[in-house]
């Protein structure tokens, strides 16, 4: 699955204003509204930093939080702002906006080698609606448009898709990256291929699993969805209320002849769905009625690790169990240590909570590529055409 589309190296970008749609959606204490993890950040400085020395002016626009078309205070983009200040050691300039006239007189006076950072694209109502006026106001601001943003790709925004109908439409280096990690794994890997797929529901990763059957050797399964796929061997698999189509789903899997399917052979059952539940690990197919699944068991741990470290390739998207909670957080661990100990394999993290875990256990360095997208990348996984990466101009 070669990757298709121009990037910022294709095209001169010389006394160019550069509008660069990138995503700045981090973690914040809730008490003191300080960055937790500034990794997203991170991420965009090489596109930012490589578009300042081929000589053009960037404006960057992001979203931040779900303030769905008002201005709310606690979400304004000022703290990362001035953590961007810190990290290019230059001074990002304070935009405004999103739209109107200020934004516009800020991007008209940007000399090659600044940058400007305009608010919360969403807190203009038209942005979520891919509104056509709101889309030509961004385009107005630039004279091309870059997509590094790709944990906001699967959305059909005014600032992710809408703007590129106006501007020349490229990738940055985040986004080319993700494609072709992305794109690697599942068009021509290493093998054998295992997928590690957790979560709360099959509801929620079907088409993901049923896609990934096609491309994988292995697939490790993980998290609340589990007892769908122990229902669907017979067993009771505790609490958790399984509907029909998903036990039938998982049944369909399992009796595939490829992939290899690994449910959890012991679990850690809680009687009640809390972080200081009384819980302790029960073979899989003994799960008592009126206890839920919160993790993988010891065993599946060591199981799932063995079946990782023969991986040529590895994906992972989705914890094992709930993982913010210490006492369910061993197995999700655990697989985490696995894959980042594979080093011989090539390792890719789907973004959101797998994500977190792997940045919280110190790991980033030991896995190949953490994507920065969950929902993108589990839209990728399923075979989905992203609007986002859709606008950008073919190669």
């Amino acid at each position: 699955m070669p990757f298709t589309k121009q990037t910022i190296d294709d095209i001169d970008v010389r006394d160019k204003r550069a509008l660069v749609r990138v995503d700045l959606n981090v973690p914040v204490a809730d008490d003191t509204g300080e960055i937790r993890d500034d990794s997203r950040i991170r991420a965009v400085l090489p596109t930012v930093r490589r578009l300042l020395d081929r000589g053009a002016s960037v404006v960057l626009c992001a979203h931040f939080g779900r303030p769905k078309g008002q201005v709310v205070e606690s979400l304004r983009l000022a703290p990362v702002r001035v953590r961007l200040n810190e990290l290019l050691d230059i001074d990002v300039v304070d935009a405004g906006g999103p739209t109107g006239d200020r934004p516009a007189a800020v991007s008209a006076a940007l000399e090659p080698g600044q940058v400007a950072l305009l608010e919360n694209v969403r807190f203009d109502p038209r942005e979520e609606r891919n509104d056509a006026g709101m889309a030509r106001e961004l385009a107005s601001l630039a004279d091309l448009y870059v997509n590094d943003a790709f944990g906001t790709a699967h959305r059909a925004h005014a600032s992710t898709a809408g703007v590129a109908d106006h501007l020349p439409a490229v990738a940055g280096l985040l986004m080319a990256r993700e494609l072709e990690m992305l794109g690697t794994v599942l068009g021509s890997p290493h093998r054998p291929v295992v997928a590690i797929i957790g979560g709360a529901k099959v509801s929620d990763k079907i088409a993901v699993l049923t896609h990934l059957a096609k491309n994988v050797d292995v697939i490790l399964v993980g998290g609340g969805m589990s007892a769908a796929f122990l229902r669907a061997q017979g067993f009771a698999g505790g609490l958790a209320e399984v509907t029909r189509a998903e036990m039938g789903a998982a049944r369909e899997l399992l009796d595939s002849p490829k992939p290899l399917v690994m449910v959890p052979v012991d679990v850690m059952a809680a009687e009640s769905f809390a972080a200081d539940a009384e819980a302790g690990a029960v073979p899989a197919q003994n799960v008592p009625d009126n206890r839920q699944v919160l993790d993988i068991g010891p065993k599946t741990a060591e199981l799932y690790a063995t079946e990782i470290s023969r991986a040529g390739t590895v994906i992972w998207n989705g914890p094992m169990g709930v993982h913010e909670w210490d006492q369910f957080a061993a197995g999700t661990h655990a697989v985490a240590r696995a894959v980042a100990g594979n080093t011989a394999a090539v390792t890719v993290v789907g973004g959101g909570s797998t994500a977190e875990v792997v940045g919280l256990l110190g790991l980033r360095d030991r896995i190949t590529h953490v994507s920065t997208g969950g929902g993108a990348s589990l839209e990728f996984l399923e075979g989905k055409t992203l609007p986002g990466i859709a606008a950008l101009r073919d190669r």
